[in-house]
This record gives structure tokens, C-alpha cells and sequence, in this order.
């Protein structure tokens, strides 16, 4: 009967009506009438969805953490969350345990990369899980397959997720050391490797068009990001002042931007970076003490006016005295969210310079959040020996 009735609507109708609800209210029409599961699953609504006009009130998050079970064992627990006019934060979906990213160290060295279309990428030191947050839907994707000669070993120093335009293509990036310990037992770089992962052709290269001389990376929470087509890190050169590396998904070449004059490593703040107000975003922040000095615990928030153009950072917003452990991202352009020392989800107001405590809460060091809209994009499936895209 539902099927009868739609019939005798225009299609472009019942597009633009579903358009505007949210994902999982269109798997339930997809349930209810054959017409709109039709229409849902072509790749012309997908796209119209992905391209529709959004604004901040339709920013979701992805917050992860973990959970300390046992001496040397960690849960990771994945959280989907929407916020009220109150910046209360309200589960979207019941919490999911991250099975894949269960480790036996402290998981203060996972990422989330992205969003990329919707999907996003968590990252451990041995596994990359590519997540579609609004449809639940994930796939672990493969190790890579390069080993070291016998003698030597790979250390991965970062990763990065992103698009491929002209390829149309997602990638996962991997920047690694190789080297072989020394007479003290200590490791000695020999050189550096970078390895990539195209998912559609569910295969990993090496790119050997590498500058080996490329700068050390953070491995910090936030210190890496993915903004126009760009994979971002925080980088520490041979010689102070700090830069940003960043490498081109279609390109696959990596460049530097300097940071402002007053960034430094040694003796200097520590770094994240996010977006705001689609600008790219440097937070600068020291590591505190117990008590917090109103006076030096200071927070500067710095933006790229003109992306590329060293010269166009401009110092937006200098916080005193918060409890932060690390900045974790920028929700609506007006709320930063970061994490305490005693491992609170915890956010701080840049319009009313508000602070709250969400009653949200992790291993000290494990936080991570990440800030997406809906979309019905489908993640690569690879090949068939690959395992496929499964739901949470």
C-alpha cells in the first residue's frame, strides 16, 4: 500500500523531502517502501545527500576512548553523539566496543583521521579500521606486506587518511622508520619509507620518490589532520622553528608551511591542529603542572587566513587556565573540546569562555574526538580474499 501511494508522488518530491532527514531514518524508509529503497540506494541520491546544504547544527561527533580492564589490557570504546542548544552531548547510537583497537599498552597513540565523505579512519600503531560513523558500517583494512631485511625493523612514525580526487580514490598513508639497533642496543635510523593504500585497488606501494630528509613527527593527540586534500602533521626539522608537513592525496608529494615565529620545539608549547571556521587552526599549549599558573598557562589559537601563506597567521584567541591535557577538536566553530589530565571530556566556550565538564570520561591520555556530518557514502569493499565491510 506504502508502495502504491509513493508511486503517485514525483520522485523529485520525495527526494527533497527525505533529503532533509537524518541517516538512520532513511534505512527505516528503506523498510517500509521499495520505491524509497530504490531511491536511497542509487548513487544519484548518495551523492545529493553528500553535497546538500548543511549547516553547524548538523556537526555530529565520534568520541573515543579507553577503558583500562586490566594491568596491560585496554578497551577502546567508540561513542556517537549530537549536541543540544545547551551543548549537552546526547548518544546518537548505543556505545560500541572497537574490538580491533584493543591493545595490551595504553592507547594514547590511536588516531582518527578524516572525515573524508563521511568516513573515518582510526588508527593504532598495528591496525587502520575505515569507519562510516552514520551508517555503522566499518572494514579493518590489511597490513601492509613490506618487511625489513633480516637485521632490521620498521617503526611507523605516522598515518594519514584522505581523498584522492582525481584518482577518486581513498588512501590511507604510512610514514615510517627503518633501522637496526646499534652496538648499545639503541635504534639507529638508516633511512625513512613511505607506504600507501589505495582502496579500491586494495593494494599497498611504495613510493620511491621520497625525500628522505623529511622532519620528525609528533604523534600527539590532534597533531594531525586532513584538510584540502591535504594530510597535515606537526613537524620538527633538524632545525628549529617548527613547520607543518603536508602531503597531497593526489599529488603523493609532501611540502612544509612555517608555523608563526614563536613556535619552537625546544623550550617551546606543544601543538594541535584543527579547523575553524575552515580555516586551518594551530593551538598552542603547555604542559602543566598540577596546579594551574592563570598566568603562564596560557593557550593561543592561531589561524591560517590564507592556506599556504606563512605570512597570513593571525593570532585569534589567547586562553588562560585551563586544565588541558590536550586540545581533541573545534565543534560548531565556537566550542573546544578537550581532554584533562584525569582523562574528562571537558569544553571550553571561545564565545562566553564557559568551561564544563561533560560527564563523559576515559584513561587519562586516550581521548579522542572527531567532528563529521552524515553520509550515506560506502566504503571500498576490496577484494574477495580481503575482509569485507562489516556493521558495528
Amino acid at each position: 500500500m506504502v508502495d502504491g501511494i509513493m508511486k503517485k508522488v514525483p520522485k523529485d518530491v520525495i527526494v527533497a523531502i527525505i533529503l532533509k532527514f537524518p541517516v538512520k531514518s532513511l534505512v527505516r524508509f528503506k523498510c517500509i517502501s521499495q520505491n524509497c529503497k530504490a531511491i536511497i540506494q542509487s548513487s544519484t541520491f548518495i551523492n545529493q545527500h553528500h553535497n546538500r546544504l548543511t549547516t553547524a547544527t548538523d556537526e555530529l561527533i565520534l568520541f573515543k576512548r579507553s577503558i583500562k580492564q586490566d594491568t596491560n589490557q585496554y578497551k577502546t570504546i567508540l561513542s556517537f553523539l549530537s549536541s543540544d542548544d545547551c551543548n549537552q552531548f546526547n548518544p546518537i547510537f548505543p556505545d560500541l566496543d572497537a574490538t580491533y583497537l584493543n591493545s595490551n599498552y595504553s592507547s594514547d597513540y590511536d588516531q582518527l583521521m578524516g572525515p573524508c565523505h563521511g568516513l573515518i579512519a582510526l588508527m593504532n600503531f598495528s591496525s587502520t579500521i575505515l569507519v562510516n560513523p552514520s551508517t555503522q558500517n566499518y572494514r579493518l583494512l590489511p597490513p601492509s606486506p613490506f618487511n625489513c631485511p633480516r637485521g632490521f625493523y620498521r617503526s611507523i612514525e605516522s598515518v594519514g587518511f584522505g581523498f584522492d580526487s582525481i584518482a577518486k580514490d581513498y588512501k590511507i598513508v604510512t610514514i615510517l622508520h627503518v633501522y637496526f639497533e646499534g652496538p648499545s642496543g639503541y635504534p639507529e635510523e638508516i633511512t625513512k619509507k613511505v607506504e600507501v593504500y589505495e582502496l579500491e585497488n586494495d593494494c599497498w606501494r611504495e613510493l620511491d620518490h621520497v625525500n628522505q630528509q623529511l622532519p620528525s613527527l609528533f604523534w600527539l593527540p590532534c597533531s594531525q589532520i586532513y584538510f584540502r586534500g591535504s594530510c597535515h602533521w606537526i613537524a620538527i626539522p633538524e632545525v628549529d622553528p617548527l613547520v607543518i608537513l603536508s602531503f597531497d592525496m593526489s599529488k603523493e608529494i609532501f611540502q612544509t608551511m612555517k608555523m608563526p615565529q614563536t613556535c619552537y620545539f625546544i623550550g617551546g608549547p606543544t601543538y594541535s591542529l584543527v579547523i575553524l571556521n575552515e580555516f586551518l587552526t594551530l593551538i598552542c599549549y603547555r604542559y602543566q603542572q598540577p596546579v594551574v599558573d592563570q598566568t603562564k598557562d596560557l593557550i593561543d589559537i592561531w589561524i591560517m587566513n590564507d592556506y599556504g601563506v606563512c605570512e597570513s597567521w593571525s593570532k585569534e584567541y589567547t586562553v588562560a587556565g585551563l586544565p588541558i591535557e590536550s586540545p581533541l577538536s573545534i565543534w560548531n566553530d565556537y566550542l573546544l573540546l578537550f581532554q584533562s589530565k584525569s582523562g574528562s571530556l571537558m569544553s571550553y566556550n571561545l564565545n562566553s569562555n564557559e568551561v564544563k565538564e561533560l560527564n563523559l570520561h576515559g584513561f587519562p591520555g586516550t581521548l579522542r574526538v572527531i567532528v563529521y556530518k552524515e553520509s550515506l557514502i560506502s566504503i571500498p569493499r576490496g577484494s574477495e580474499v580481503r575482509a569485507q565491510v562489516e556493521k558495528f
